[in-house]
């Protein structure tokens, strides 16, 4: 009797606390809520541009950075061709699995990184740690000497990468709202086709130069070199990423308040997850929410369809012409992609239209495919290889897709990013396999990878007509905008709201879609 009474009370206890830390996160709402209808106008247009120019110079930093997680991870391709296989003893297969080792702790990490990176206040330290660790891992695989050293190292450097991208495109949709997030991901995104048009060249630079050099091989002083990079530049990033939008340094009190606001007035909720949700409360929505699994399958298809992406060089080969200018020739593409998919990005902010933002490249792709298995015309091939490159844009564009169908709350929007971004590797395993048919000027791989390409685009027709039946349900006032029973909570911060602030709360929740 005595025990029953005493677990009721701790339960009611325990019951009272979280309560308090409701109404306390319902109050940091509604105050931010209030405070946006008593912002001076031209005070919040200012403080605004500030912000946005602080933040976006922080973030530029992502690139950097994000180049450097490229050059990491594929330098042992480079390293292959001045002995790293003969020095470790290694065949195609044991080669093989170094490479697809990788993807093997790539892919067990992004979703606990994720969860985690969700739920601490400094993500910015998180992140340069990550980056310190994967550059020390990388430097060490310039000392193994065999096998079972390198599988170890490739495996653990993936394991930490992990970290990386789907954290820094979560820290980007924590302060970027849906009209400006396909931009800010293209410039992050900027990084790996900058890697992919000067990854080779950079190769070749050390591995021409420093054979020898203090009795080492060219390959290791590959792994030296670049790892030693990655951790100089991890120590600037803990001091120059941004957090937060309520602690992030550098930031004034008042851009920090506008900052929250304006995620708040986004999509008419604050971007905050509720007290009582707990560590897992964000896997549990991600796991019940049918459309992150048409994502995943659709983004693994498309991931397949890059895969030409690792083999460009063979690629660009096939146009009959020497190592070096192979090499050269292989950059413009890169540079052209890069481009594009800042202009392409840009127009689809502007617009607020993803559907034909994702196909639209692709389609360019598929002419590009088109071409490569028809022809043996250099002209033509080369003109080939630009739209394949292209085709890149529409894979920025689907990252900032998935944010925007998982706006809320944000720990389900980290888990949705990680498990998309992690079953879509699958795709970089699968790929690897795609282009061993080199017959005919690898006319067969071109023909996997078109037919990939279509079932991409299917699934995003398919993504697109599942979207525009919650609009309509949304409209129909049939299901709350983003599907989580938070109806209670913002009745609850609208106690401190006055009667146009609730109306024109109410109005904002009304109007939310989903971009399509």
């Amino acid at each position: 009797m005595a025990d029953n009474i005493t677990t009721a009370g701790q339960r009611h206890g325990s019951l009272d606390k979280d309560h308090h830390a409701q109404l306390q996160h319902d109050d940091d709402v509604a105050q931010q809520k209030q405070a946006s209808f008593s912002m001076d106008p031209e005070r919040r247009v200012a403080v605004e541009k500030s912000l946005k120019r602080k933040l976006d110079a922080r973030c530029s930093l992502f690139v950097l950075i994000y180049i450097m997680n490229y050059l990491d991870r594929n330098n042992i391709a480079a390293a292959r061709l001045k002995g790293l296989e003969e020095d470790l003893n290694l065949d195609y297969d044991q080669y093989a699995t170094c490479l697809s080792i990788l993807y093997v702790g790539y892919i067990l990490m992004q979703v606990p990184s994720n969860m985690f990176i969700n739920r601490i206040e400094r993500p910015s330290l998180y992140i340069s740690c990550a980056m310190l660790l994967w550059g020390l891992i990388s430097t060490l695989s310039g000392v193994v000497h065999n096998f079972g050293g390198m599988v170890a190292t490739r495996f653990f450097l993936g394991f930490v990468e992990a970290a990386f991208l789907p954290g820094a495109l979560l820290i980007l949709s924590k302060w970027y709202t849906r009209r400006e997030l396909t931009t800010r991901n293209a410039l992050l995104f900027c990084g790996n086709l900058i890697s992919n048009a000067f990854s080779a060249l950079v190769g070749a630079g050390i591995l021409s130069n420093m054979d020898g050099t203090l009795g080492h091989r060219a390959w290791r002083w590959l792994f030296w070199i670049e790892g030693a990079a990655t951790m100089a530049i991890a120590i600037s990033a803990a001091f120059i990423l941004p957090d937060l939008p309520h602690n992030a340094r550098g930031f004034t009190d008042e851009e920090r308040h506008v900052a929250q606001l304006r995620m708040a007035e986004d999509v008419g909720e604050a971007d905050t997850d509720s007290a009582d949700q707990g560590a897992l409360g964000g896997l549990r929505m991600a796991l019940a929410d049918k459309k992150i699994y048409l994502m995943m399958l659709t983004f693994t298809s498309y991931v397949v369809g890059l895969s030409f992406n690792a083999f460009f060089p063979s690629l660009t080969e096939t146009l009959g012409f020497s190592y070096v200018p192979t090499l050269l020739m292989s950059s413009p593409p890169w540079l052209f992609s890069c481009l594009f998919s800042l202009v392409w990005a840009w127009h689809a902010d502007r617009t607020q239209e993803k559907f034909w933002h994702v196909v639209g490249p692709i389609l360019m792709g598929v002419v590009g495919f088109v071409i490569s298995m028809s022809t043996l015309n250099i002209a033509a091939r080369y003109v080939a290889l630009f739209l394949q490159a292209g085709s890149y844009a529409g894979f920025i564009v689907f990252y900032s897709w998935i944010s925007s169908s998982f706006p809320r709350p944000p720990a389900k929007r980290a888990v949705a990013i990680a498990m998309i971004n992690a079953f879509s590797q699958l795709g970089n395993v699968a790929g690897s396999y795609v282009w061993k048919m080199e017959d005919n000027g690898y006319r067969k791989s071109y023909g996997i990878v078109l037919a990939m390409f279509g079932v991409t685009i299917a699934g995003c027709y398919a993504f697109k007509l599942v979207l525009v039946d919650l609009n309509k349900k949304i409209a129909a006032g049939e299901m709350d905008p983003w599907e989580t029973k938070h109806d209670v909570a913002v009745q609850t911060a609208q106690i401190e709201m006055d009667a146009g602030a609730v109306a024109a709360e109410r109005q904002h929740m009304r109007e939310f879609r989903y971009l399509v």
